[in-house]
C-alpha cells in the first residue's frame, strides 16, 4: 500500500513568508492524521526552539501517523530532534561532486563516511526509530554516487532512501530524467545487495510536472510519496495532497482508507494562517471547483451531474453549485430561482425573461453574481416591489 507523508509543516513553511505557531500545527496535524496520512514531517527543530516545542506537542499528541522530524546530517541535529520523541527521522546529505566540492569540501568518501556515521549513532539511540537518508538533488547527482551512498547508509541502519527532485528536474516524458528510472534504477541496485528499503519521492513543481511526477514513480514501485497541502514549499512548491489523493483513489490496487471529507476545511484552515488563498480554479477545493456556468453545462447537470462531472463532491463532503453571469441560460436562473426560495416566479415567464435580462447587465460589472445575497435584491427590483436606488439595480439602469 502506498503511503503518504504530509510536509506541510516543514517544506510547507519553507514558502516565504509562511510560519504555522505551535498551536496551528497541532491543529493541522489532527487534520491530517483524520483524513489518514501515513506520516506528518513536523519540521526541522534545529531551526527555532518554537519549532522544536511544536514538534514535541504533536508527537505526544497521540496521532495514529509516524511523526517526523528532518535534520541536516549533524549529530547536534540528529540529537534535537529525537528529544522530541519523534519515531521518524529525515537525514540529508548532498553527494553531488559540485555540491560536494563547492559547499563542503569534501569528496564522496568522506561524505559517505559522514552519512554514515550519523545514521549509526541515531540508530544507536533509538532501536524502533525509522530512519530516512535523502541524497540532496538525487536526479541531478552522478546515479552511481546515489547508489554508493544508498548501500552505505541502508547498511548504516536507515530503512527508507528518499529520491529528492530538488529543482524539479524530473519529467515522464524522457526516460532517462523521469522519476520512474531512478525508483527502478536505485531498488533493481539495492536489491543486488539484498538490500530492501523503502524508497520515497520529493517531487518538487518548477515545471508543473510534480503530480505527474508523483504518479509515474507510484507506478515505479514508489513506496512514499511526499506532499503538502495547497502543495506549499520552496519555489513552486511539491505534489498537492488533494490532487495526489484523488488521482491515487482511482488507481491503487488496495482499498484506501484515506477520509477525503476533511480535505476542504483542511485547505481553508492552511489558507487562512498561511496568508494564502486558493485558487478558485483550485482541484477540489478551489471555490470553481463544483460550480457549473455556461448555459449548456448547467441545462446537461441539472438532469445529470455526471454530464459534466468525473468526480462526487459528496466524497469531499460538499455539492455542486451554479453561477450566474453573462454565461447563464434561462434555466439557470429558473435554478437559481428555487435556490433563494422564489419558485411561485417561474409561473411568470415574462418576469424571468426580465431577471434573466437584469442578470446579464450586471454581469457587465466583471465580478461573479452572488445568488444567496444579489438574486433577492434583482429580483425585488424587477418586480417593482422596491424602488429601485440600489447598486445593483443601477447597473443597468
Amino acid at each position: 500500500m502506498i503511503q503518504i507523508l504530509d510536509s506541510t509543516l516543514r517544506e510547507g513553511e519553507q514558502t516565504p513568508g509562511v510560519y504555522f505557531p505551535p498551536d496551528i500545527k497541532l491543529a493541522i496535524a489532527q487534520f491530517l492524521d483524520c483524513i489518514g496520512v501515513d506520516i506528518i514531517e513536523a519540521g526541522n527543530p534545529a531551526v527555532d526552539r518554537e519549532i522544536a516545542l511544536a514538534i514535541a506537542r504533536i508527537a505526544n499528541a497521540g496521532l495514529k501517523a509516524k511523526i517526523a522530524a528532518h535534520s541536516l546530517c549533524r549529530k547536534d541535529d540528529v540529537k534535537k530532534a529525537l528529544d522530541c520523541g519523534v519515531n521518524f527521522l529525515g537525514i540529508f546529505y548532498s553527494v553531488s561532486e559540485k555540491r560536494l566540492q563547492q559547499d563542503y569540501d569534501i569528496g564522496l568518501e568522506k561524505a559517505i563516511e559522514k552519512i554514515v556515521e550519523v545514521i549509526t549513532y541515531a540508530r544507536e539511540q533509538q532501536e524502533n526509530l525509522l530512519i530516512r537518508y535523502t541524497p540532496e538533488d538525487t536526479v541531478r547527482s552522478p546515479m552511481e554516487n546515489v547508489i554508493a551512498a544508498a548501500i552505505a547508509a541502508v547498511r548504516a541502519g536507515a530503512n527508507i532512501i528518499s529520491i529528492a527532485d530538488t529543482t524539479g528536474y524530473t519529467t515522464p516524458f524522457a526516460q532517462n530524467r523521469s522519476i520512474s528510472y531512478y525508483v527502478k534504477t536505485l531498488k533493481g541496485e539495492l536489491a543486488k545487495q539484498e538490500l530492501y528499503p523503502k524508497i520515497e519521492i520529493h517531487c518538487h513543481n518548477d515545471r508543473g510536472l510534480a503530480l505527474a511526477n508523483a504518479l509515474d514513480a507510484y507506478k515505479a514501485g514508489a513506496d512514499i510519496i511526499d506532499v503538502t497541502v495547497m502543495g506549499l514549499g520552496e519555489r513552486s512548491g511539491i505534489v498537492d495532497l488533494a490532487e495526489l489523493l484523488i488521482n491515487l483513489t482511482d488507481i491503487v490496487e488496495e482499498q484506501s482508507s484515506w477520509d477525503l471529507s476533511y480535505l476542504k476545511k483542511l485547505y481553508d484552515f492552511v489558507s487562512e494562517h498561511s496568508h494564502i488563498s486558493i485558487s478558485p480554479h483550485h482541484p477540489l477545493v478551489g471555490k470553481n471547483a463544483f460550480t457549473h456556468y455556461a448555459g449548456v453545462h448547467v441545462n446537461a447537470v441539472a438532469k445529470n451531474e455526471k454530464l459534466y462531472q468525473s468526480l462526487n463532491p459528496e466524497v469531499l463532503g460538499i455539492k455542486s453549485s451554479l453561477a450566474l453571469g453573462m454565461q447563464s441560460g434561462y434555466i439557470a436562473v429558473k435554478l437559481a430561482l428555487k435556490q433563494i426560495g422564489r419558485e411561485e416566479l417561474l409561473e411568470n415567464q415574462d418576469l424571468v425573461i426580465k431577471i434573466f435580462q437584469e442578470i446579464k447587465e450586471i454581469a457587465k460589472r466583471g465580478t461573479p453574481i452572488d445568488i444567496e445575497n444579489e438574486l433577492p435584491a434583482i429580483v425585488e427590483c424587477c418586480t417593482g416591489s422596491q424602488i429601485i436606488t440600489s447598486e445593483i439595480c443601477s447597473v443597468s439602469g
